[in-house]
């Protein structure tokens, strides 16, 4: 989809990740100002796609540990930025995992919370896993809360988006919490975005895997499987798509249960395709029992980003961009409601 407001609101945006929420913002008619993130992989992949584009000029990629960075090298005054957005570290918080909360040394709210107070953004917008809000984590939302009402935000809405309610393909519900001032709050929705029409596997990926088939047109077997694929793929949409860790093993689809969702949809999922310029093994891709595998630009697509946004890094490094991305169009659904408190208050002071 393409941008339709003007880039008129400033972002900062930390644990950018590859841009996923930056994709979904700037289509929100936000201009970053800059990305953090620690990965070196994705923030080749933040600097590929926005440094010789001008309409993210001015935007600052800063590889960096965000538990020792100093706000000060933004240059920004407190209270100067609109708005300051991120996806903190999920493991804390996910059911996959042990679920330690605040007792995980990777969460990075205190952190978040800690810039917030620094930099006195108009509004906030921070993004995690549905687990955050399990009734175990009840008493540590309720101090982020009042930390963030100490330092004068209300809570807009802390809710649970679903992604296939705003054109991904795929399930992933993502915990949102919107704060803002309470002068661009007032005219805040305070409830999420409402769902639009979903769309299908099939129609996210006809394009591309109908080209990756046309590639292999000689081979007899290329419609067929062409068509087999569309044909399963067409109504359904995809499980959560998962980047994994560093720590354990290469790129495929999924545990157990979600390469059996990923079977339905007529996809192997025990691995990730090379992309059609690199395609050495058409049997493995293209033509297993399974059906296809997909590519990382496809499974990009899953997560609604533009076919544009290319990732850095080896094939398992660019998977696992991609799996650990917050959906672009769910960004830009929750971008464009803060958009608009923030053009509705302005219209209200210059009535006053």
């Amino acid at each position: 989809m393409t941008r339709t407001n003007k880039l008129k609101y400033t972002s900062v945006e930390i644990c950018a990740g590859a841009g996923g929420q930056a994709v979904g913002l700037h289509n929100a008619g936000f201009r970053h100002a800059a990305l953090i993130e620690i990965d070196k992989d994705a923030c080749q992949t933040l600097r590929d796609n926005t440094e010789q584009n001008q309409e993210w000029a001015g935007c600052k990629v800063v590889e960096a540990d965000l538990r020792g960075f100093d706000p000060a090298e933004l240059g920004l005054n407190p209270g100067e930025l609109d708005l300051l957005a991120g996806g903190v570290p999920c493991p804390p918080f996910s059911a996959a995992g042990k679920q330690l909360g605040r007792d995980d040394e990777r969460d990075l709210f205190p952190t978040m919370l800690n810039l917030i107070d620094h930099l006195e953004p108009k509004a906030v917008m921070i993004e995690n896993v549905r687990g955050l809000l399990d009734p175990k984590f009840t008493e540590y939302r309720q101090e982020i809360i009042k930390r963030l009402e100490s330092m004068g935000y209300e809570e807009c809405y802390w809710a649970i988006l679903e992604a296939k309610d705003y054109r991904v393909p795929q399930l992933r519900p993502r915990a949102i919490l919107v704060a803002m001032k309470p002068e661009y709050a007032r005219y805040f929705e305070h409830s999420k975005p409402e769902p639009v029409e979903p769309v299908s596997v099939g129609e996210a990926l006809h394009d591309s895997m109908r080209a990756r088939y046309d590639q292999v047109s000689d081979d007899p077997r290329a419609e067929r499987a062409f068509k087999r694929w569309y044909g399963m793929a067409l109504e359904g949409v995809a499980p959560t798509v998962v980047g994994g860790s560093k720590k354990h093993g290469g790129a495929d689809l999924g545990p157990t249960r979600a390469k059996r969702a990923w079977a339905e949809l007529g996809v192997c999922g025990l691995g990730v395709a090379n992309e059609p310029d690199e395609m050495k093994d058409a049997e493995r891709d293209l033509f297993a029992s399974a059906g296809p595998k997909l590519t990382v630009t496809q499974a990009a697509l899953v997560q609604g980003f533009p076919e544009h946004w290319k990732f850095s890094g080896r094939k398992t490094a660019a998977y696992r961009q991609v799996g650990n991305a917050f959906p672009p169009p769910v960004a830009r659904a929750v971008g464009e409601q803060i958009y608009a408190a923030f053009e509705a208050a302005e219209q209200a002071r210059r009535k006053s």
